[in-house]
């Protein structure tokens, strides 16, 4: 690739129809991506490009080529010391209660450093979204690299909202107002792994993409992760359902069920029964009130990160563990 092609070469290919359109090869992806985040690329041709390549669905090659690109206008990030990447970019719209910040915090106690990082969505109607239950629970929110370091190092784990990652990843992903669709930009970011941490965590929505986001970090040289279908599209399981797990360990592709964590009955993880209400999640964390539901989605969530960082040989002891630590959290 010479850097010399005019944007439209990108579409052409994408877009020439029936029997002659094609997918970018990952070099070709991460050039296109290069120069829309640089911001020489017309409005117009980023959204041919992104919602054609979101017609024809995106490829692995795709993805770890626009997230290399990704990864070098977010450099500075990339010499923390984290030991697990956390993404979290659901909508937040339709879902109840972000029970696995909880999850991340308690995870945190195994002496992980975890990042956290996301859509900020502090704005949406939603008053129990992820960004709001971070608050709720005082963890540390950071907007730079120094910050993030010694927020790290004091408390093992932050969260860094998306427009202090990169303010150009925002504007791609806010241009979902205007498709009224998501585009390739979501899925890339669940695998963006600023920080370069050697396990990461992702969710979905839609299961096809698990094996997608296995496939695009196998590409990249990431060693341990996992994905799986989770509440909304975040990193959270359902604790009365088995669940596949899709990922990755020592670089090969490893693919598990994991059967139910609790004998529980069904509830939705979308949606909660009773008005939305911050203080239910203080109150849990902190043992002023009890609801065996939520607590089987916070340490059934974090057993699987636990397993995915290596602090457990397998599921079963990884839930131990998650047990153990719950009841040492108010110690």
């Amino acid at each position: 690739m010479t850097g010399e092609l005019p944007f439209s070469h990108f579409v052409r290919h994408l877009g020439r129809g029936p029997g002659r359109s094609r997918h970018l090869t990952r070099e070709e992806a991460r050039e296109a991506m290069r120069r829309v985040l640089e911001g020489t690329v017309a409005p117009e041709a980023v959204g041919a490009m992104l919602m054609l390549m979101r017609y024809r669905t995106e490829n692995a090659e795709e993805v770890a080529g626009f997230i290399e690109a990704m990864r070098g206008r977010c450099a500075a990030w990339s010499a923390l010391p984290v030991d697990l990447d956390w993404p979290s970019y659901a909508s937040g719209r339709s879902r109840g209660m972000a029970w696995f910040v909880l999850s991340a915090a308690l995870v945190a106690r195994a002496g992980l450093r975890v990042l956290l990082h996301g859509y900020n969505s502090h704005h949406l109607a939603n008053p129990v979204s992820p960004g709001h239950v971070i608050d709720a629970l005082g963890l540390p929110v950071v907007h730079d690299p120094v910050a993030a370091a010694a927020a790290l190092e004091a408390r093992g784990i932050a969260y860094v909202p998306l427009k202090s990652l990169e303010r150009r990843f925002l504007n791609l992903v806010d241009l979902r107002d205007v498709f009224g669709l998501r585009s390739p930009v979501n899925t890339c970011l669940r695998g963006l792994n600023p920080a370069g941490a050697p396990a990461s965590v992702q969710g979905v929505f839609h299961p096809p993409y698990r094996e997608l986001q296995r496939d695009a970090a196998q590409l990249l040289g990431q060693e341990t992760m996992i994905v799986i279908k989770g509440g909304g599209g975040e990193v959270e399981r359902h604790p009365g359902k088995p669940v596949e797990v899709y990922g990755l360990r020592g670089g090969e592709t490893v693919d598990l069920t994991v059967p139910p964590f609790a004998d529980i009955p069904a509830r939705r993880l979308a949606a909660d029964e009773d008005a939305p209400d911050l203080s239910r999640v203080l109150d849990l964390w902190e043992g002023r009130s009890e609801d065996a539901f939520a607590e089987a989605v916070v340490l059934g969530t974090a057993a699987l990160a636990l397993f995915t960082a290596g602090r457990a040989p397998d599921v079963p002891a990884a839930e131990a563990l998650a047990r153990d630590l719950w009841a040492a959290r108010l110690g």
